[in-house]
């Protein structure tokens, strides 16, 4: 996409659908460096917490607060992901990194996803206004059916906040009413390519089925939230920090840092997530 503003088309379904997939949002070239620095950047290894799934299935991630000078904090700093977020949030006031996230769900044993909404995680963070909080999910490996693409229900961001409570380790939606919107809306299977784009509305209800190919599925998720958008239950300063913008080509032409200075989730961080369950407050897909 490198810089081209969204078109009113775009916005349009957006707003209709709860989603917007969006080809080629990185070239070839920057996939490769990306990938290739969340597989050998030693910080980003260490710092990957495991999630089993209802059938003890795993699935990784890596979670940071603040958007560096690395080649991921220039991904999510970038001004075709900055000016995508702001064209789609509802709010006119400035764009704020809330947090990027490596997933990574390897050939054979990565879990599943429960069905979610985002909101549903952050409504705990009293967040006010979910029409202000967006996620931009950019696939580094090819994402399908066989190895564990997201899955949304098309318009179910219109439903509003659903319940959410625990299964496993993880949060998932009301399955009363994940059930009644699957028979009411479209279920759409979000196939991907490396270097595409999947952003998605903070109440849109998704999912993904566990990795049973023989080939990785792996994506970084970055997600933003309005200046207007308080949260009087979040600890970290980035959802009300402006995003300094960097151009698009910093990723590939900009000297990047190692991410030892990133301000990663861990788990054993805050006694009241291991009390309660970490996953509360961290979105998942």
């Amino acid at each position: 996409m490198q810089s081209k503003t969204l078109s009113e088309d775009q916005i349009r379904d957006y707003h209709r659908d709860g989603y917007l997939l969006i080809k080629k949002f990185c070239n070839r070239q920057e996939v490769d460096k990306l990938f290739t620095t969340a597989i050998e950047d030693s910080n980003m290894v260490h710092q990957a917490m495991e999630v089993n799934d209802s059938s003890g299935k795993k699935s990784r991630l890596s979670l940071w607060f603040t958007p560096g000078n690395d080649v991921f904090g220039y991904l999510s700093r970038s001004e075709r992901m900055v000016n995508a977020a702001a064209r789609l949030i509802d709010s006119n006031a400035p764009v704020c990194h809330y947090h990027s996230k490596l997933m990574q769900k390897e050939p054979k044993v990565g879990g599943a996803w429960e069905w979610h909404q985002d909101y549903g995680y952050w409504y705990k963070n009293q967040f006010m206004f979910p029409d202000q909080l967006i996620s931009i999910m950019t696939a580094l490996t090819k994402a399908n059916i066989e190895n564990g693409c997201l899955q949304v229900i098309r318009g179910s961001h219109k439903l509003g906040r659903v319940n959410h409570g625990f299964s496993g380790e993880q949060v998932g939606a009301d399955m009363v009413m994940v059930n009644n919107a699957l028979r009411t809306m479209e279920l759409v299977y979000c196939e991907l390519d490396p270097g595409d784009a999947l952003i998605f509305h903070s109440n849109l209800l998704h999912r993904s089925e566990a990795n049973l190919s023989e080939y990785p599925r792996w994506s970084i998720i970055s997600c933003y939230n309005a200046l207007s958008n308080p949260a009087y239950n979040e600890p970290t300063l980035s959802w009300k920090t402006p995003v300094e913008i960097v151009a698009d080509d910093a990723i590939l032409s900009w000297e990047a840092s190692p991410f030892s200075n990133a301000d990663f989730l861990k788990k054993e961080d805050d006694p009241a997530l291991k009390e309660t369950g970490w996953e509360k407050s961290v979105d998942a897909s």
